[in-house]
């Protein structure tokens, strides 16, 4: 019997949106923005050589149909891109007004997102005072750190040390809908964080914030401070079914690798496997071992993003697509007959690009386990529909 594994490569992106000019770094608009051509480029110009040499190595991907996508998407034809093509692939164009997690994986799953997120502005003092006055109040101190836009791992190293002394979390947001905070692992308490953030998602998701994000870390002053692999996501929940559930509703097992279960509020789900995207690769070669006939294994890979996309690592950004490139290529020849594995992503985040916030992108969709074919271009939401129909299971009107 069929069973399907949906995996999102997060922030995968390969560039031509078409209205990427109404996106923006900053300043600057998403037009141009391209995160697997422009690795491409930099890799075979030499200019991404920190751990790894040449031309980007990813055979496996090229021959599901990476390379056909971008040329497909953006016109480029890149050295490291190249080669035939064995697997079903197109690139897929979003909906939903966003170029955030929720936004792409609602869609993907058969939802464009119905209503306009808030966007907390980039300025001094991002949040307003009852907002801050109510994180304070839950965190039982007599105030907040940060109340900023900033990238995750700069404001821990910048304020990791003031936040040790005073015990007040550290608040931030992006240019994403997100409200995140961070706190020291032991001596804020990470039960205490998780607490405050799951009092807080209520308020936020009224405003249409997408996510409060829990962002725990360790460390000192004198060895640095780190993130652990105990984040959270708080997210809004779906208005409306979507793929996960329709599968469960239908009667077959839904399996959550990464912070799906999260994006969903655990919508949809029978089972969860969290942790580090080398943990999830083994999370996911056992579902491809063990899961059920007639399951949708929904997967998500937030390495790329999380680590080389928002700190504009061009090599480690390629590292990682060479090392998800050799382990994804082993699962892919343990495929089942009647199985399909769908690999797609959720917005881009170009390296190259400026600022730190993802980028307006197409995202590849590449299919094993149909044959050689021609998606062409298609919209999020029908990847949900070729999901469904491999399993077959109605699509909701």
């Amino acid at each position: 019997m069929a069973r399907a594994f949906l995996v999102v490569m997060d922030s995968v992106g390969i560039g031509g949106a078409a209205d990427a000019d109404t996106f923006f770094n900053g300043e600057v608009p998403d037009t141009g923005s391209n995160t697997v051509g422009h690795i491409a480029q930099a890799c075979a110009q030499g200019l991404a050589e920190d751990g790894r040499s040449g031309p980007l190595n990813v055979p496996n991907l090229v021959a599901l149909g990476l390379g056909a996508a971008v040329e497909q998407s953006s016109g480029l034809r890149i050295e490291g891109l190249d080669g035939p093509v064995t697997g079903t692939w197109g690139a897929a164009s979003e909906l939903s007004r966003g170029k955030d997690t929720p936004s792409g994986h609602w869609e993907l799953a058969g939802l464009p997102v119905p209503w306009d997120w808030h966007y907390f502005p980039d300025v001094t003092n991002s949040f307003p005072p009852e907002l801050v006055a109510q994180l304070a109040a839950f965190a039982g101190t007599d105030g907040i750190l940060g109340n900023c836009h900033a990238p995750g791992t700069a404001i821990i190293e910048a304020l990791g040390a003031q936040h040790i002394k005073t015990g007040f979390p550290i608040c931030y947001t992006s240019a994403d809908s997100v409200l995140q905070i961070a706190a020291h692992e032991e001596h804020f308490g990470l039960d205490r964080l998780l607490d405050l953030c799951a009092r807080m998602a209520p308020i936020a998701h009224e405003m249409k914030v997408g996510r409060v994000i829990a962002r725990p870390f360790v460390g000192d002053e004198v060895a640095g401070f780190i993130r652990t692999p105990n984040r959270r996501d708080f997210a809004i929940a779906p208005p409306a079914p979507v793929l996960s559930n329709w599968v469960q509703d239908s009667g077959g097992h839904v399996y959550a690798v990464g912070k799906i279960g999260d994006i969903f509020s655990m919508s949809g789900f029978d089972e969860l496997r969290k942790g580090p995207d080398s943990k999830l690769m083994d999370d996911l070669g056992d579902l491809v071992e063990t899961a059920k006939d007639g399951s949708l294994t929904f997967a998500n890979f937030v390495e790329f993003d999380s680590l080389y996309g928002h700190r504009r690592d061009v090599s480690g950004y390629a590292r990682a697509l060479e090392w998800f490139d050799v382990e994804i290529g082993k699962l892919v020849g343990k495929l089942r007959a009647g199985d399909i594995m769908v690999l797609t992503a959720d917005h881009g985040n170009d390296p190259t690009w400026v600022g730190t916030d993802h980028t307006r992108e197409q995202v590849p969709v590449l299919v094993a386990g149909l044959g050689a074919g021609k998606l062409g271009a298609i919209g999020f939401r029908d990847v949900a529909t070729l999901v469904a129909g491999h399993l077959g299971v109605a699509v909701p009107g």
